[in-house]
């Protein structure tokens, strides 16, 4: 017998060589018909594996994050089958799952895929996933691995095999198909009723631009039909909220294939935009004790070097600027910590001054593949809104909780109140992904946990996501489609005072090393504004949207009132402005309902004769003729009630 702990503390005692669905039937029936995937200490691992020894056992359904992962990996290989059916000599290399749904990339020779071809890819997948075949894992030795490999001429999942260890190897089989595959699957086949094929792309083997191009089929896949025509529906709200096109509607952004690939251009309403997102964070941090620092757009790379960026990024990073002097090199700024720490070393500091404070809306630059570029989510040029605090050991708790006040107040005041918190620490089984001692590893992920938990914030701890420097806090954000997005993160760091030797002279007068804290409650200012239009729709807070009012006067001679309600409007810091087009005010209000623009104010001969406008707002709803001291008042109320003071 062996003893199995469940997630909620119970132990159960069963004969060795027992598998996960026993455990959910000894359960419950009920249950069991929905367990799809299971993780046994730590470890993901078959419905159907023999469990051989004493351990924790989490069982996962649908609607479990991992659940939903073995499903959708699964599913993928029922494309794969299906694209090997019905393009044959078809190459696979790699089909893993992903946030929503799964992709696999294949080398189709000298055949091609496009959307037309779709229903049919779909139509053949169903019709294996109905076969109910069960997903079967065995074990393969190196060489017969290979060997199955080079007899179909596929040199991808040959490269794939060679790094691999002998004796770890293993292979998935469900009806007549087998994959080189580590696990986590479902049962069986039949559980996929549902597959949709939603776009693809091209796709460098390995990410690599000098390895050779494949295609990337992109799927999803659900337990109900039900389940995937709302999934569909929610993609096409997602289309018409998609940030490109409100940039591009709303006038915020552009990009210019002179000026480069992933380099935004911000238009003066969106220059404008950030500008207040700025002043924003500003007045909040100046309460919170920051102080401002601006450091250049480049650094030696010297600096790089020592902060370990250069050894951990710079193979993927834009290439070094290289001057007239023999061996002088300088590389785009990637990160602003380093700039930050020689602002701190540029004098002594004693406990007495710390926690030092600085922040920098700084314009860093990575060099992302053009396949990875996205609108404003992905880019080579962004600014963070990026701060590093200098502290005692002593100030590490109360400094981060106060940083968790700080971005819960950024988060509350642009409407993301649906987030999770997720604690990113190291994977153990990893420790070259990381740089430092394991003792400060250990408090800086304590000291995460523990202000977490004194927040009271919901939150999940991720192994494996961790900065190569610091354990983080980062804050998942649930849009208004259901989406799940990472905004704003906070991270300690012991490693880089110790590279760049900082210190400060403690009570006892001798040096001690401060721990550092990094954090960017927006994350970055693109990324963020582009997830705050699609959030929003483009509806901005009242208090952000660069047009609150547009004044709409009915023909020419009320366009002197037009001009005096703008004034007084400016006096009371409300943004506005008179189109005076020759156009119909019908059409001006259709206009300005595009522009989602949230008052328009009509102006004609009585509003003139009574001193007043005609209230709508944006989405129809009329407010009547009211005085311009009362929408003053009104825009002033409903501004108080979104942004309270920090």
């Amino acid at each position: 017998m062996i003893k199995i702990t469940l997630p909620d503390g119970s132990i159960r005692e069963i004969a060795k060589g027992s598998s996960p669905m026993d455990i959910a039937m000894s359960i419950s029936e009920g249950f069991a018909r929905n367990v799809i995937s299971a993780k046994f200490n730590d470890t993901v691992v078959e419905t159907t594996t023999a469990l051989q020894e004493d351990g924790t056992l989490i069982l996962y359904t649908w609607n479990d994050k991992e659940g939903k992962k073995a499903f959708w990996h699964s599913s993928s290989h029922v494309v794969a089958q299906a694209l090997e059916e019905l393009y044959p000599g078809v190459k696979l290399t790699i089909g893993p799952a992903i946030d929503n749904g799964f992709y696999y990339d294949i080398d189709l020779g000298d055949k091609s895929i496009s959307d037309k071809d779709f229903p049919e890819i779909e139509k053949k997948a169903l019709e294996i996933a109905r076969g109910k075949h069960d997903f079967k894992m065995r074990a393969i030795s190196k060489a017969e691995a290979l060997t199955t490999y080079k007899e179909q001429h596929n040199e991808y999942k040959v490269e794939l095999i060679e790094n691999l260890e002998d004796g770890t190897i293993t292979f998935c089989d469900h009806d007549s198909f087998t994959d080189l595959c580590r696990g986590g699957h479902i049962p069986n086949t039949g559980i996929i009723k549902a597959i949709k094929i939603l776009s693809v792309a091209g796709a460098y083997w390995r990410g690599d631009e000098k390895k050779p191009q494949l295609t990337r089929v992109y799927g999803i896949s659900f337990p109900k039909q039900k389940e995937l025509t709302e999934y569909l529906e929610l993609l096409e709200q997602a289309k018409q909220r998609d940030h490109r096109k409100l940039g591009r509607e709303l006038e915020l952004f552009t990009f210019s294939a002179k000026v480069g690939q992933g380099l935004p251009l911000w238009l003066p309403k969106g220059a404008a935009l950030r500008e207040r997102l700025e002043n924003f964070l500003k007045k909040a941090q100046k309460k919170a004790g920051y102080e401002m620092v601006v450091t250049p757009h480049i650094g030696q790379k010297e600096l790089y070097v020592t902060s370990g960026h250069y050894a951990k990024y710079g193979e993927d990073s834009f290439q070094p600027i290289r001057t007239p002097k023999m061996d002088e090199e300088f590389l785009l700024k990637p990160m602003n910590c380093p700039h930050h720490c020689e602002i701190y070393n540029f004098k002594p500091h004693s406990y007495k001054d710390l926690p030092k404070r600085f922040a920098e809306f700084g314009t860093v630059y990575r060099y992302e593949q053009s396949g990875e570029l996205h609108g404003l989510t992905r880019v080579r040029g962004f600014t963070q809104d990026d701060a590093h605090i200098f502290c005692t050991a002593d100030q590490l708790d109360q400094e981060f909780k106060n940083v968790i006040d700080l971005s819960l107040y950024v988060l509350g005041s642009l409407g993301f109140d649906n987030f999770t918190a997720q604690v990113s620490v190291r994977d153990l089984d990893k420790p070259e992904k990381y740089i430092g001692s394991v003792e400060n590893w250990e408090k800086a992920e304590n000291a995460i946990i523990n202000a977490a938990k004194e927040k009271g914030l919901n939150f999940v701890i991720e192994k494996g996501e961790a900065a190569f420097y610091g354990p983080k806090l980062d804050f998942m954000v649930k849009d208004a489609l259901g989406r799940q997005w990472q905004l704003g993160t906070i991270q300690v760091d012991y490693n880089l005072p110790e590279r760049f030797d900082l210190n400060y002279k403690g009570s006892d007068n001798e040096l001690h090393r401060p721990v550092m804290i990094h954090r960017a409650p927006f994350g970055s200012m693109e990324r963020f504004i582009a997830l705050l239009l699609e959030h929003t729709g483009g509806n901005f807070p009242l208090w952000l949207i660069p047009e609150q009012a547009i004044i709409l006067p009915v023909s020419e001679k009320h366009e002197k009132y037009a001009e005096k309600v703008l004034k007084s409007l400016e006096k009371h810091e409300i943004r506005a402005q008179v189109d005076a087009r020759n156009e119909t005010v019908g059409k001006k209000i259709r206009e300005a309902e595009m522009n989602k623009i949230p008052f328009m104010l009509i102006v004609g001969e009585n509003e003139e004769a009574e001193n007043t406008i005609s209230v709508r707002r944006h989405g129809g709803e009329d407010l009547g003729s009211i005085t311009i001291k009362s929408f003053e008042e009104l825009v002033s109320t409903e501004i108080n009630s979104t942004l309270k003071p920090f």
